[in-house]
């Protein structure tokens, strides 16, 4: 496509596109029926200059345009209420539902591994050797040591913050990091299982895995699957790179990546539940059946939330992504 002849025949749409978005006055009909028309062949356009004669200044100037267009011809929409009730009671569940085929198998082999490196930990004391000084684990593991004081060792509202914030981040990187071929989604859960699993075999080979148990499952379990859940739609968003299946990969990157966004801001709203249990249940006197109990409880409310109400909502063809009305819009043919 010489691109010089194409811009000489189309330019005089362009500026008249440009045109009837500037006027300040209501637009007749005929002057509104002549927007949609221009923006169709200006949509067209851009798609044509974008596939055969790529030139940035000239994409800019129409992708611009275009976007102007397409805000007067459809209208701006501020959220409401009802976007928020929406999402929480079938867009996000929903969204959570259809990944459950990534973030089950996950969580899974997450728990495996922690408890691989718990066990060989516990059972090996050259390795134990390796991690810190024999006055050190003591320290830590000994009744009243560090990893009993940790979750009483601020107050328990800045403390649930703090946890609520780390956690956040860490979900968050793995939502966004899944976009390069999934390799920082999986070294982030490693981290995380290593950690997990360090804990198990120092306070196992003390003989107090039990008490570690009843520290780190009121809140953990909660905690656990919030990351598992952004590990796994990490994972998905990665792997929709590689293969995007039957739809063009940006097209598919673009959905995914909607979808995991609202996730973003869902999980957080779980994690803000897990942070509140370690802030002020975890480091309660409550007995530690009745702590874990919690835990158990808030861990069964989210999968009944996912399982019946994402379910039902994902069936209904609710995919967690924005409605069709928000997203932008296909390239739009000329007729």
């Amino acid at each position: 496509m010489d691109l010089d002849v194409f811009v000489s025949a189309h330019r005089a749409e362009w500026d008249r596109l440009d045109a009837l978005l500037r006027r300040q006055r209501r637009l007749s009909g005929a002057e509104a029926d002549e927007l949609v028309t221009l923006y169709q062949r200006t949509a067209t356009h851009l798609s044509l200059i974008q596939s055969s004669a790529p030139d940035p200044q000239l994409i800019g100037r129409l992708t611009h345009l275009v976007a102007r267009a397409r805000s007067a011809v459809t209208g701006t929409r501020r959220a409401s209420w009802r976007d928020v009730t929406h999402f929480l009671a079938r867009g996000f569940p929903a969204a959570v539902y259809r990944s459950r085929h990534w973030w089950v198998p996950t969580a899974l082999l997450s728990t495996v591994l922690a408890a691989v490196i718990g066990w060989w930990i516990a059972t090996h004391p050259e390795v134990q050797a390796s991690i810190a000084a024999p006055s050190e684990l003591r320290e830590l593991t000994r009744p009243g040591g560090e990893y009993e004081t940790y979750y009483s060792s601020h107050p328990a509202t800045s403390f649930a913050a703090q946890v609520w914030t780390n956690n956040a981040q860490a979900a968050a990187m793995c939502l966004v990091l899944g976009a390069f071929l999934c390799f920082p989604v999986i070294w982030i859960l490693f981290q995380n299982m290593l950690n997990l699993g360090v804990g198990i075999g120092l306070m196992s080979s003390a003989d107090r895995l039990d008490t570690f148990l009843g520290l780190v499952l009121p809140h953990g379990l909660l905690e656990l699957t919030a990351v598992f859940v952004a590990a796994g739609t990490g994972l998905r968003l990665g792997w929709t790179v590689i293969d995007p299946g039957p739809r063009i990969r940006r097209t598919a990157l673009a959905e995914e990546g909607r979808a995991a966004l609202g996730m973003a801001i869902g999980l957080a709203l779980v994690l803000f539940v897990s942070g509140a249990i370690e802030g002020f249940v975890t480091p309660s006197g409550l007995p530690t059946w009745a702590r874990i109990s919690i835990g158990v409880a808030a861990e069964l409310a989210f999968f009944a939330y996912v399982y019946v109400l994402g379910g039902r909502a994902a069936r209904a063809g609710e995919t967690g992504d924005l409605d069709g009305s928000d997203r932008s819009s296909e390239v739009p043919l000329a007729a």
